[in-house]
């Protein structure tokens, strides 16, 4: 009698090469930024914005970045949170195409922009993500870090790209607008196992920042296992979801991408949350692709972007 032979573990996953998961579970990544969106970083062209990195959450080894500009100020600054993209599966605060973004938001809105890292999937499947966002918003205290001395504890906003867009829809179902003025969602990394228009004509280009593969792919590692794209984690109008009439949520500015597939998911989202009463604008940057802040922090949509978030943080500030 003989035995079958032994198996070894199989790729599964590969998500460029940089991330493969493995049929035993176990998880192979690159430790350098994905080569295919090269950035160097801008500190150069930024000289008045100071940045330190800190620890937020040592059960699990987290730590943020923290830009603003050198004093001394006209008063305390808005503090700006910036869930950086990935999929929830990729991305860290310092990449360069990152951390270009937090230097343009913290030198152009005059913020002090809170960068974390968050755990990431398949090591870690959501709802990690969303929990340590929760975490590191709650570490921001005026005791946390001599840094914050000039924070306006009283003005803090959300904003996250593509997943980090995600991250800032969930704390908006979490923390509402009690503590937060508003929050800033750029290109929202959502799902659903029917494709939108967005995402059936997207097949045409294989040199999109983000391809439809490539979300689904991420989708498959960064939810729990077993679920669809139709969890709410990923659809927020899922089976199971939240009841969006009875769900208090602050002021919400959409942001989407012409070129992105993921349009209109952005776009249905202000929609039907307006329905709800919510208190939502939708602003669509003609031209751009998915990911266009951080792929390109100088651009001419970047110009257009910031304008728009200039605005919304403008007119939702309190204590003026």
């Amino acid at each position: 009698m003989t035995s079958s032979p032994s198996h070894a573990p199989h790729v599964i996953e590969d998500l460029g090469g940089f991330l493969q998961l493995l049929s035993d579970g176990t998880t192979l990544r690159s430790s350098a930024p994905l080569s295919r969106f090269p950035a160097a970083a801008l500190d150069g062209h930024y000289p008045n914005i100071v940045f330190k990195d800190t620890q937020f959450d040592a059960t699990h080894g987290l730590n943020l970045r923290l830009y603003k500009p050198r004093g001394p100020h006209r008063g305390r600054l808005p503090v700006l949170f910036y869930f950086h993209g990935g999929g929830y599966c990729i991305g860290l605060f310092p990449w360069a195409l990152f951390h270009n973004a937090c230097l343009r938001l913290a030198a152009d809105l005059n913020v002090l922009v809170v960068a974390p890292d968050y755990r990431l999937a398949p090591e870690h499947r959501l709802p990690a993500a969303i929990d340590d966002a929760v975490t590191a918003v709650n570490w921001l205290r005026p005791e946390a870090d001599p840094f914050l001395a000039d924070a306006d504890f009283n003005n803090i906003f959300i904003s996250g790209e593509s997943a980090g867009g995600g991250i800032a829809h969930h704390l908006a179902l979490k923390m509402g607008p009690t503590r937060i003025n508003g929050y800033i969602l750029l290109q929202p990394f959502f799902g659903g196992a029917e494709r939108t228009e967005s995402e059936a004509c997207s097949h045409a280009d294989a040199s999109a920042s983000l391809t439809l593969e490539g979300s689904d792919q991420c989708w498959r590692m960064a939810l729990p296992v077993g679920s669809t794209r139709d969890d709410p984690l990923a659809n927020p109008f899922g089976p199971g979801g939240p009841r969006w009439e009875e769900v208090e949520v602050g002021p919400m500015v959409v942001v989407v991408a012409e070129r992105d597939l993921l349009r209109d998911r952005g776009v249905e989202y202000g929609k039907r949350l307006r329905e709800f009463g919510k208190k939502v604008e939708v602003v669509e940057i003609e031209g751009a692709e998915h990911g266009f802040l951080s792929l390109d922090s100088l651009s001419p949509a970047v110009d257009e972007l910031v304008a728009i978030i200039k605005r919304f943080v403008g007119e939702n500030l309190r204590g003026l």
